[in-house]
């Protein structure tokens, strides 16, 4: 990565996009295998009852809810040599494996009171550690560098680095666990190869902050601001709110559909999930360095629109395609989904340049923070949304089919399959899109907060060097 030494943006190395890609499929690997295993683990291996789970969960989400703005908070007023991103990235990275590795190592012979302290105890860690790198990570993506097209590469490195991430986090955990679940299963081969995974996401986030350096001059030039004057300027951000109003679609469209997904798959084509998860991701893949010739045709806003109008599209058109031409209809959401991957962050990086404006301060935690905070109740809506169309639609489950799969569905049921994985998300990406039309960073006025941004930024490197008794 190259100093900011005249007005123009800082040019990105290959090494650094690279690297900054590395931790994405470290953690995102780590964040696949916790989604894919955690309930099952407990309950069908460990034989925790659902009631305890359901428990465990409810105070997960709200803590899971308020971490990201309380870090986002600390990590933006951090002050040390190492800086204030990396260091919480480099010495948070053992902890998250430990607990990880730790989720997993519950004793089966407890009691149920125990084995539901345990879970609830080990997910909150487990999550305090996730949080805080992952909101470090996407936070140096807008900061490290003003350029909208090298924030683009970072991401798209990210998004492909973590899209093998996720794959291995659903195939790896599926290798090792054993097939027969009874109360004497032996699990030592899965809790050993869990651990391999921990270390190895470790290894990879380390790696990351070895070889990406962060802008010090912003922690050491800028004068952090206070907690209400931060909460009233990122609440007060009209930028902002439209984009977290449109990444509240984007949120919610991820967790109902890509959630219902098996429902899908058992029901509706009575086929593999694998396939079908096939025929989102690969075209996502082979979709995402393209999304560099959208940005430079159409710019960031409009490019964003455009993939959010093809998502939403085709997964409303699941709701009505015959049976045969589903996967089809994933391709193409699967390629929209491309897009939103690796632009819908684009768009924060704008606010959070916009906001140095206004308040001379970088504060990129302080809105990953704020973001987080409010986007992460659509997980939650998602999830009762399914669970009360499914109900309604007379959807048969299988606890009351004594435990054997119900394949005869009544088509209302399959109806509400489908709106859930499609309908209804589809009409919330296309939603997403209308808002963005009041999105005000475009034009004439994103251009002069781009070159306020490089002139301030020209300026904090100087004092920067100044207090280091440096010379230019």
């Amino acid at each position: 990565m190259s100093a900011q030494t005249s007005h123009q943006p800082v040019k990105l190395s290959f090494k650094t996009k690279f690297f900054y890609g590395v931790a994405s499929l470290g953690s995102a690997t780590i964040s696949g295998t916790y989604a894919a295993l955690l309930t099952m683990f407990y309950q069908d291996y460990i034989g925790l009852e659902s009631r305890w789970i359901t428990i465990a969960s409810l105070i997960y989400a709200i803590w899971n809810a308020i971490n990201d703005p309380l870090f986002g908070q600390i990590t933006d007023r951090t002050r040390s040599k190492l800086g204030r991103r990396i260091p919480y990235m480099r010495f948070t990275a053992p902890f998250l494996a430990l607990t990880f590795i730790l989720v997993w190592f519950v004793p089966p012979d407890a009691t149920k009171i125990t084995q539901f302290i345990w879970m609830l105890v080990t997910m909150l860690l487990y999550d305090t550690c996730y949080t805080i790198i992952g909101l470090v990570h996407g936070a140096l993506m807008p900061e490290i560098s003003e350029s909208d097209g090298e924030r683009a590469q970072l991401n798209i490195s990210s998004t492909l680095f973590g899209l093998v991430g996720t794959l291995a986090g659903f195939i790896l955990p599926d290798i090792f666990r054993p097939k027969e679940v009874s109360g004497s299963t032996n699990m030592l081969s899965l809790q050993l190869a869990l651990v391999a995974i921990a270390m190895i996401a470790a290894f990879l986030i380390i790696l990351t902050t070895l070889n990406v350096k962060e802008r010090k001059e912003f922690s050491a030039v800028d004068k952090p601001l206070t907690l209400w004057p931060s909460l009233k300027y990122t609440l007060t951000s009209k930028s902002f709110l439209i984009f977290v109003a449109m990444n509240f679609m984007g949120t919610f469209m991820m967790a109902i559909s890509m959630g219902a997904i098996y429902y899908m798959a058992d029901y509706v084509t009575q086929s593999s999930a694998t396939i079908m998860l096939a025929f989102i991701f690969i075209p996502m893949a082979i979709g995402v360095p393209f999304t560099r010739i959208a940005i430079k045709w159409w710019g960031v806003v409009t490019a964003q629109q455009i993939y959010l109008v093809i998502s939403g599209l085709s997964l409303c058109s699941l709701a009505i395609l015959p049976v045969n031409l589903l996967p089809y209809g994933f391709l193409v959401v699967g390629f929209g989904m491309s897009g939103m991957q690796t632009i819908t962050y684009l768009l924060l990086g704008q606010v959070i340049d916009e906001d140095e404006v206004r308040t001379g301060v970088r504060r990129e935690g302080a809105f990953y923070g704020a973001n987080a905070l409010i986007t992460k109740p659509a997980q939650s809506l998602a999830l009762s949304l399914t669970a009360i169309i499914l109900t309604a639609s007379d959807f048969v489950t299988r606890e009351s089919n004594n435990n054997q799969i119900f394949l005869d569905q009544p088509s209302t049921a399959l109806f509400g399959i489908r709106t859930v994985v499609g309908l209804l998300p589809g009409i919330a990406l296309l939603v997403g899109a209308v808002i963005l039309f009041w999105y005000p960073l475009k034009g004439k006025y994103l251009l002069e907060v781009k070159a306020k941004i490089l002139e301030m930024h020209v300026e904090k490197h100087e004092r920067y060097m100044a207090m280091q008794g440096k010379r230019e």
